[in-house]
């Protein structure tokens, strides 16, 4: 099996005000305080979270 690259995701922007569902999906990532970064696999199911709340996030690389 070919191994996938790492990324990093931040949480750019608070969870306050942000709607249940979308806070899960942080929580689901890792993310917990503002400016946090955390590495996952870049799969499938780690972009589309991603994508969910993109307005939150930022990819660094």
């Amino acid at each position: 099996m070919a191994e996938t690259k790492q990324i990093k995701i931040k949480l750019v922007r608070s969870l306050i005000g942000c709607s249940e569902a979308q806070r899960k999906v942080a929580q689901a990532l890792g993310l917990k305080k503002t400016d946090q970064v955390v590495e996952h696999h870049n799969t499938p199911t780690i972009m589309g979270m991603v994508n969910k709340i993109s307005h939150l996030v930022k990819v660094v690389d």
